[in-house]
């Protein structure tokens, strides 16, 4: 389904990823994992358009989206949970979700996708009049999935969408993602939190300072030495 080879993009003069090439193929839930400044971020801009790549190639279902403006994207089946939510905080939740639907092509199913996300999430229908800025963590991580869930997705971009969490919402945080999984949604998600995250997902690939270090199967990286050591204190 999504397809990068030898992407390179960066900051101006700062190059934050190096020759990245991986694959995300329809159904799988995939992780990329790495420590802090590692490019897991940028990845998810360069894939969603917010920031160019300088090299390489990016396909959608076989669809350069490299030359493609960030709503262009959104319309081939990408939406992308953003670091820190990025919700419209002196907005209702349903006005958030309404936002998810901005493109002409997904107003008419605005009501459908809306019953949607309330089905999987009926904490936000009860807060569905409820400012989003005023939410646990936990909810606003909930009305930000709903968001992206709201153009109806191909592959759901999420990054590091635990962070900044108490422990107790974290745990409920990966359990939307289970919860997605059950949708059949094919999911892209970039995490800290690596034990968890490698419980959720199929695959993994291991970013370090910009390029890919690692990847496998999630079981794999678990029983792996190396990322027990690097990044579960073992």
């Amino acid at each position: 389904m999504l397809t990068l080879r030898h992407v390179n993009a960066g900051y101006g003069d700062f190059q934050a990823l190096f020759d990245v090439s991986l694959d995300v193929n329809a159904g799988e839930a995939v992780a990329v994992i790495g420590p802090n400044g590692a490019g897991k971020s940028t990845l998810m801009r360069v894939i969603s358009g917010l920031i160019p790549a300088v090299a390489g190639s990016i396909e959608m279902e076989g669809t350069s989206v490299l030359d493609a403006p960030p709503y262009e994207i959104v319309g081939m089946g990408v939406a992308h949970v953003p670091e820190n939510r990025r919700l419209f905080p002196r907005m209702s939740v349903e006005d958030n979700l309404r936002m998810g639907c901005y493109l002409p092509k997904f107003r008419a199913r605005f009501e459908e996708r809306k019953r949607f996300v309330y089905e999987l999430f009926p904490r936000m229908q009860e807060r569905r009049d409820q400012l989003a800025g005023t939410l646990s963590g936990g909810e606003q991580q909930m009305c930000a999935i709903g968001r992206a869930l709201m153009s109806d997705p191909k592959i759901l971009l999420m990054d590091e969408p635990s962070a900044g969490l108490a422990p107790v919402i974290v745990q409920q945080v990966f359990e939307l993602i289970d919860r997605i999984r059950a949708e059949g949604l094919t999911v892209l998600i970039v995490e800290q939190n690596v034990k968890q995250v490698l419980r959720v997902v199929d695959r993994a690939y291991v970013l370090e300072s910009g390029s890919l270090h690692m990847e496998g199967t999630a079981d794999e990286l678990l029983q792996s030495p190396e990322i027990q050591k690097s990044f579960m204190g073992m």
